[in-house]
């Protein structure tokens, strides 16, 4: 459960990951998506809460499929085609994760006090020595 930490933002363990406080509370849904429990501030929450698939009504395995053509560079009539879903579905699933980035990397730059040039620098660097 160390992946899951608190949402609610009045919590004082929120986006804390690795604390024990995130249990699995139940069950629900065809899927069984598991409904997870904070033990410092009782919120009741799904395991998709703090992905960027949260609110989307579509399988896991499509959404990731979405994603693989989209950053593949396929366009998104392309991507619908492939994934047998309807276009306005795949530009969905690809503005949820726009935002969702978006989010975490202003998260990133303002918890570890960093420039976003930097944090590009530093990928660029790391894939540029996984390549050799």
């Amino acid at each position: 459960m160390s992946e899951f930490y608190c949402p609610n933002k009045e919590c004082s363990d929120y986006r804390k990951r690795g604390l024990g406080n995130i249990v699995v509370y139940d069950t629900y849904g065809r899927g069984r998506r598991r409904l997870l429990r904070c033990k410092t501030c009782n919120l009741k929450f799904s395991e998709r809460r703090i992905t960027f698939s949260f609110g989307l009504h579509t399988d896991e395995s499509k959404i990731r499929e979405v994603m693989r053509c989209l950053l593949a560079g396929k366009s998104l009539r392309a991507t619908a085609s492939s994934a047998g879903i309807d276009k306005d579905t795949v530009h969905r699933i690809w503005k949820k994760f726009v935002s969702y980035c978006e989010e975490s990397m202003d998260t990133l730059i303002k918890e570890f006090n960093v420039e976003l040039e930097d944090i590009i620098t530093l990928l660029y660097m790391r894939s540029r020595r996984a390549v050799r």
